[in-house]
């Protein structure tokens, strides 16, 4: 069965696979920075409105992953496991930058770090997934050339 949307075959269960545990990363990513701003703010006597900041700027790039993922049912099946594979590199990235200040010593560089980490993962997203679009949007255009 071929999709109407973009000429490819349903996806697999190697794309499907790869969407199960881009999902449950991207869960316990965005649980385990929550956890590791939490306990920052805990060691640093943060106020609680504060803490409730970092908390949402935190989860901004989780929150814009899961709404990538319900809006790509029709996207390319490269596009969609681009933005599966994103999914892991922010989780797993997010959960060791942020786990290397929270269980090492405090220091001044702390916040800023909770401060850099959301924008520079939603610019990652923003950058590699429309670029994934585009390269499959070529390929697909060459295709039906041949």
């Amino acid at each position: 069965m071929i999709s109407q949307v973009n000429g490819e075959k349903p996806a697999g269960g190697l794309l499907a696979l790869l969407r199960r545990v881009a999902l449950i990363a991207a869960l316990v990513g965005a649980l385990g920075s929550v956890g590791l701003v939490l306990q920052v703010g805990r060691r640093k006597h943060s106020p609680r409105l504060l803490l409730a900041l970092f908390v949402i700027w935190v989860l901004s790039p989780f929150v814009a992953l899961v709404v990538a993922n319900i809006a790509s049912k029709s996207w390319s099946v490269i596009t969609r496991a681009t933005l599966y594979s994103v999914m892991l590199v922010v989780a797993l990235g997010s959960l060791a930058i942020y786990g290397d200040i929270a269980l090492g010593p405090l220091g001044a560089k702390t916040v800023p770090v909770f401060v850099i980490v959301p924008p520079a993962s939603l610019l990652l997203i923003a950058t590699v997934v429309p670029m994934a679009a585009l390269l499959s949007a070529r390929l697909s255009r060459r295709r039906q050339r041949t």
